[in-house]
């Protein structure tokens, strides 16, 4: 007899919500309107974008740092517009990139104590982007490697030491909304507002494969490279109804 009830190993799980003590309370999370997770973890810090009057701004709590946020907890603050996106360095616990509608992206140093007053002067300026930038992406193996995406269509990979740009591609002509770059960094797979999917080699400077619609649907789409290769999508189908996919970037 065919069950009408779809089986699953999952059905009995249900999660189990933390104490307030050890959760991160009262915290105004932005409310800006751009697909992103508005806050990012490392093994030291959470930063969350919040709500800014006047310009852009990010919280940086200590991990351990629980239980409600005082209103008056110090900000960092160096962005003339929104913040879009953040993202911790893979190499230095206490650097931090950022980026912002106000065209720039910028690299942080948090010290190792908690603020005690707000933070507004970066380590670096990023500057090369004419429209507002919404991603920021370090390089997961090199040094100094950083990754931004704008409005613009454009990518730039920035050395970070220098402030200079290394590498500029325009090979998308539509709105970039999302970026992953794959385990040792050789390659990056985007996500675009034309429905298609590519996989970049920044070396080569050119796109070495891409798949038109992986997703039916005409809404947004994202995509990250996995540990063993493999690209795997978040999208809708033309019923707008999610749906998940995995793709062999060799043969797709």
């Amino acid at each position: 007899i065919r069950s009408i009830v779809r089986q699953s190993k999952f059905r009995h799980v249900f999660g189990q919500t933390v104490k307030a003590e050890q959760g991160y309370d009262d915290i105004r999370v932005s409310k800006v309107t751009w697909d992103s997770s508005f806050c990012a973890v490392n093994p030291k810090f959470l930063a969350v974008i919040i709500e800014s009057s006047g310009g852009g701004a990010f919280l940086v709590l200590p991990i351990t740092k629980t239980g409600r946020v005082d209103k008056s907890y110090p900000l960092v603050t160096g962005h003339s517009g929104p913040v879009l996106d953040i993202d911790w360095c893979h190499h230095d616990d206490n650097i931090l990139a950022s980026c912002s509608e106000d065209c720039t992206a910028m690299v942080w140093q948090i010290p190792d104590h908690a603020l005690t007053r707000p933070l507004t002067d970066p380590v670096v300026v990023l500057e090369g982007h004419s429209k507002r930038v919404g991603i920021v992406s370090w390089h997961p193996t090199a040094r100094n490697i950083l990754l931004t995406a704008g409005s613009d269509n454009l990518i730039i990979v920035w050395n970070v030491g220098t402030g200079e740009p290394l590498i500029s591609m325009d090979d998308h002509p539509d709105l970039i909304y999302s970026i992953s770059w794959n385990r040792n960094g050789s390659l990056f797979c985007t996500t675009c507002k034309d429905r298609r999917l590519r996989v970049c080699d920044p070396r080569k400077r050119e796109v070495v494969a891409e798949r038109l619609a992986p997703h039916e649907g005409i809404r947004p789409m994202r995509a990250i490279f996995t540990r063993d290769g493999n690209i795997f999508t978040t999208g809708f189908t033309r019923m707008s109804q999610r749906e998940l996919g995995l793709w062999d970037p060799v043969t797709n």
